[in-house]
This record gives structure tokens, sequence and C-alpha cells, in this order.
């Protein structure tokens, strides 16, 4: 028996190299050397001995994997029976240790690319990139400009990525938004009762410098149109670049914090009563922005959104808006066609601004006069005298006899006030509770907007802006790591289910149902979730 033994091949270890290199590390630590760094060089220097040693444990774990061959027959998604080749069938996968090789067993058929039941079992993607290094990629893509993101992947992984592959990875991760939102709902998972009682949706925009051809129709015939005076300069009115307006949106509840004019005009003054209760936070905010979908779908998102976490329509629903018409008009019929009671405010920063353009006009720019003239006016406008304010600034510029430039802003803020005095009814908001300005639009604006898409000298294509404006609001949603669940789900089902017959995998000697796969027929088109 001994001799029998001794002639049977020994069990090949897949992890022999690896155990090789932990220990290889392990002997440096225990150097003269590695004695006489510092923690800082030594913790630099682990990590980069150890990134092999890792690389080579993953190709170990893959290796011990192969050849995967099926555990039953294998038909392919037009019912034609595949058989196994011969050889091994081989490919590259980069993760973020560095680059490992996957060998497995592929079924083929005449004049068809192969398939390989092993690629599903472990969700291989399509390109060479793992879905780690696609999750840490789209996540430092939302964060910074891309050549940042190259560099960064090129410090902490073990894998290089070419500003263009950043682009298209960007993208290719941010495919599945609306699917992952669509679902989120229909699964009744938003924030509900258990959340404040008000219900608050705003909405702003923001312009995005783009390549020509990438603007808007309109916008894009008047880059093509522009000459420029000087070869060497831009002249006073000329433009460098033309923006594309990506519309924003924000949802959230909110506990009702009960104020008086005279509060809200010691806050704006930056004097509040060190008495008042803090203001609540608002809660489970989601906020989503577009340069490809137009203002009214945005609006009609949010308020599908809006409609999820809160079915039964018992909070009390207020829009925070500027006073825009298209906004205004979308905001009223999705009410209207949903029995929705909405109310409707308008933000009186905005109102704030208007009335200090007017008040430039009776003193002097920095004056104290100007400070008064304008804080006498918000102090009326919050106590709902807003009609009274715009006659009597329309008098005092027809007394003080201004020129029609002169008295251009007085008109635009009288008018304003006027248009939307069914929107100014501060002392109803504020004894209710609700909010009165947009500050957490505002803020949603410039970080999905100004932190990322207006750096210095940037200009965008379409896809690339519309994909990192996508991944940047998951970020600021705290959805990432739910939608990165389902975003392989999805590649599972798109790559490897949707090539086999009725969906089901062959199974290897080593598969398991580990992946929740979102069919179709769970995830509604834009088109249809829109009509």
């Amino acid at each position: 028996m001994g001799a029998l033994s001794a002639l049977q091949p020994e069990p090949c270890d897949h992890f022999a190299a690896a155990q090789e290199r932990f220990a290889d590390v392990l002997a440096f630590m225990r150097s003269k050397e590695a004695l006489a760094m510092t923690h800082s060089d030594m913790e630099r220097e682990l990590e980069v001995r150890s990134r092999e040693a890792q690389r080579l444990a993953f190709q170990g774990w893959l290796d011990q994997l192969a050849p995967g061959r099926a555990q039953a027959p294998v038909v392919d998604a037009e019912g034609q029976p595949r058989t196994p080749k011969p050889d091994l069938d081989a490919r590259n996968l980069d993760i973020v240790f560095g680059r490992v090789r996957v060998q497995r067993t592929g079924y083929g058929a005449k004049g068809q690319s192969s398939l390989h039941p092993l690629d599903a079992q472990l969700n291989l993607p399509v390109e060479v990139y793992s879905h780690e290094l696609r999750r840490r990629v789209a996540k430092e893509a939302s964060k910074s400009a891309f050549d940042e993101t190259v560099a960064t992947l090129r410090e902490h992984t073990g894998t290089a990525v070419s500003k263009r592959q950043v682009e298209q990875l960007a993208q290719r991760a941010a495919q599945d938004f609306d699917a992952f939102y669509a679902t989120r709902r229909q699964e009744g998972d938003a924030p509900g009762d258990d959340t404040g009682s008000v219900l608050v949706l705003t909405s702003d925009a923001k312009g995005v410098p783009m390549y020509t051809c990438d603007l808007r129709p309109e916008t894009r015939k008047k880059a093509q149109q522009q000459r420029r005076k000087l070869t060497t300069r831009l002249t006073k009115g000329e433009k460098p670049y033309r923006k594309r307006m990506a519309q924003v949106t924000a949802v959230y509840t909110v506990a009702p914090y009960e104020r008086t004019p005279e509060d809200v005009f010691a806050d704006l003054r930056r004097k509040p009563s060190s008495d008042r209760q803090p203001r609540p936070p608002p809660q489970g905010k989601r906020v989503a922005a577009s340069l490809v979908e137009t203002p009214e779908m945005m609006l009609q998102e949010a308020f599908q959104e809006a409609l999820s976490r809160d079915p039964g329509k018992d909070k009390t629903w207020v829009a925070v808006v500027d006073g825009n018409q298209i906004q205004l008009a979308v905001f009223r019929e999705l009410a209207r066609n949903h029995g929705v009671k909405l109310t409707i405010v308008l933000d009186i920063i905005h109102v704030l601004e208007y009335v200090w353009e007017a008040g430039r006009a009776f003193h002097a720019e920095g004056s104290d006069d100007l400070e008064h003239w304008v804080l006498e006016r918000l102090r009326r406008i919050l106590q709902g005298h807003a009609g009274q304010v715009a006659g009597g600034m329309r008098r005092s510029a027809t007394k003080r006899r201004l020129s029609k430039k002169t008295r251009a802003p007085v008109n635009r803020c009288a008018k304003y006030l006027l248009n939307h005095k069914g929107h100014l009814d501060y002392p109803r908001y504020l004894a209710a509770g609700l909010p009165v300005a947009t500050g957490v639009i505002e803020g949603t604006v410039r970080h999905l907007i100004k932190d990322r898409m207006l750096l210095t000298g940037a200009r965008w294509r379409l896809p690339g802006a519309e994909a990192v404006l996508r991944l940047r609001a998951l970020r600021a949603s705290h959805d990432f790591d739910e939608y990165w669940h389902f975003h392989e789900a999805q590649e599972h089902a798109r790559n490897h289910r949707a090539q086999y017959a009725d969906g089901l995998l062959p199974p290897t000697p080593h598969s398991s149902p580990r992946l929740t796969v979102v069919t179709a027929e769970q995830t509604p088109s834009r088109t249809a979730r829109h009509t």
C-alpha cells in the first residue's frame, strides 16, 4: 500500500504561490530593514507587498473552481444544445489586486460564441474589470474628476484604468438607476409613517458646461452662430462654452416647525432667539438630477417618489418653489391628477433677492439705508402684506421720477410679488410648521452640480455627465450600497441568465443560488412609468 500511495500524484495546492508570497512578506517584516522603518513607511510597504500575495490567493481560488463543467445539459436561449469544448477557454479579469486569469469550460455551437457556466456562477462582467473594481470607479468618479479617479485607482489598487475606461465604466455603473428606484417603489421600500408629517418636494436647475454637440438644439444653434471678435481672447459678452440645464429635485419628510414671521426675520438677520427649539432635520431625503430628462419628467418622478412614501396621502404635502412657471404648472397638474392637497410655498430667499434688486434703485449699494429699506419690506412680506409692498415700491418709484431703466428692477419685484401672491401666505405656512425656504435644494444643487460638474475648465459629454449625476445622487441619498447590490443582480440577469433557455443556469460543482435576480417584468420601462 505504501508503494502504491507513493505513486499517487500529489494533490495540487492552488494556494502554494500565495502562501510563499505571504511567507516572504512576514520574512521581510522580521528583517533588520523593516525594524528600522517608521510606522508609516511600513504601512505603505506592507500594502504594496501584500497586494501581490492577495492577487495570488485570488488566482488560487479561481484555479480550484476550474474547469467549472456543467452538471446538467447546457441549452442556450434559442433552445440550441451546447457541447463542451475539449480545451479550456481563458480570459483575463482585472481585480483590485491586479490581473488574474480565469480558465473554464466553454460550451459551443457552430457559428455561436461559447457559453461558460462558471462565468455565470461567478457573475463575471463582460469586460475585463471586476464588479468590485467597477464599484470603486463609480464611487471615485462621482466624487472627483476622471483624471483624479485614474490616479486614485493607480495608488490604491493593483490595476491601472485609463481615463476613457473610467468614463465608460461610470456610464455602465449608472445604467440601472431608474429600474432601482422603480423596483423599490413597487416593493414599498420607502420611508413612511415613522418619519415627519410634512412631506416636501422641491426643485431647481443649474447649468453644466457642455461640448457644443451635446447642447440642447436652441443653445447649440446659438453657439454655432457665435463668431469671436478676437483670436487671442474673449471680448465682453462672449462665452468660451455654453451650458445645458440640469434639473435637480429633492423629496424628504420633516417634522413641523412652528415659527412666527418675527422668528424668520430674526433668522435672516442672523439674530435667532436663544430659547428657540432646534430646527428638525430632513428625513429620508432622496435627491435626483438629470441633464437628459425634461423638468416635467423630473417633477413627475419626484411626485411618484412622494406617493410611494405616503400612498394614503395622510401627510401634509408641500412644494417649495422659486416661482418658475413650468414648475408651478406641473406641480398643480400632478396634485390635481393624483388628488393631493398640495400647498405651494414661494421660497422666501428668492423673494428676498428680488427685494434687494429693487432696493438698489432707491439707495446706494452697501449703504445702511439700503439694508433698512430691504429689511422693512421683508418684514411686511413675512407678515402677509406682499401686495401692499408691491404697490408701495411702485408709488415710490413714480414719486421719485426714476428713469425707465432705473425702475426696471422695482417693476420686476412688484410683478413677482403680485403674480405669486397666492403662494406668499407666510403667516399661515409658519403657523402650520411648514418650510418657507429652499435650503435643502440649494444645498443639493451645490453638492451635485457645483462641487463636481463645474470644476475649472471642465466641459462634459452628455452620457458621462448624466452618469456622474446619477451616481452622485445615489451617494447623496445614501442609496449607493443598496443600488450596487441591485446593479450586480441586473448584470447577472443581462449577461448570464439571458443567454440560457428559460433563464435557467446549468449548475456547476460549486454553484449556489446566491444572487437575487430581478426580472424585466419587475422593472417597468421609463416609457411605461411616464405614461
